[in-house]
């Protein structure tokens, strides 16, 4: 059974779903029809960042432009260019047993591409949604339906999983942006 989250629930992984070593963090969206004259491309990326809430190396920032982390812990499943269909229209495949012993947290953002230039933002952006799953099951843990408005904003974190007391949990954060990928970027490195 699943369980919703509303922004700022966390969820405990290690109690709440015990044993469980591969989680997917699936991604959905549909975009508004806009004037803005270009589709939408949406980007899903996960930052592996340590103690100090910096990534240790380039290789362990997750994005279309680099699917797997150094580790082999992290894959990303590929670039969707459009959004279209039902379900997760992004997914980021994480073991748990195979992290880096220095990541503590993994943001989960999802970005506008090219956004300045398109005139594009997350207020055009509906039916967002982040939701953990047991990889081998296939079973959803719990999800997080983003519900705020984001009408300047091109990319949000929209959760993080964090490793407290030697447990993994999970936050919903809904934590808006208006300086696209750079600016996470900028803030882990």
């Amino acid at each position: 059974m699943s369980i919703n989250l509303q922004k700022g629930d966390r969820f405990n992984l290690t109690k709440e779903a015990p044993g469980l070593v591969k989680v997917g963090v699936g991604l959905g969206w549909d975009a508004n029809a806009s004037n803005t004259g270009s589709k939408f491309d949406l980007d899903a990326s996960v930052f592996m960042i340590d103690a100090n809430g910096k990534l240790p190396a380039d290789g362990f920032f997750v994005y279309f432009g680099n699917l797997n982390s150094p580790d082999g812990a992290v894959k990303h499943t590929g670039d969707n260019l459009t959004g279209d269909g039902d379900g997760d229209d992004e997914a980021i495949l994480i073991d748990l047993s195979k992290l880096d012993s220095r990541i503590t947290e993994i943001p989960a953002v999802v970005t506008i591409y090219d956004a300045a230039a398109r005139k594009q933002n997350f207020g055009m952006v509906n039916n967002a949604f982040i939701r953990l799953y047991n990889v081998e099951t296939k079973a959803e843990i719990c999800r997080y339906d983003l519900s705020e408005d984001f009408s300047r904003e091109t990319a949000v974190e929209f959760a993080r999983l964090y490793k407290k007391d030697g447990e993994w949990r999970f936050k919903a954060v809904a934590q808006g942006r208006n300086d696209g990928l750079n600016g996470f970027l900028q803030m882990f490195k």
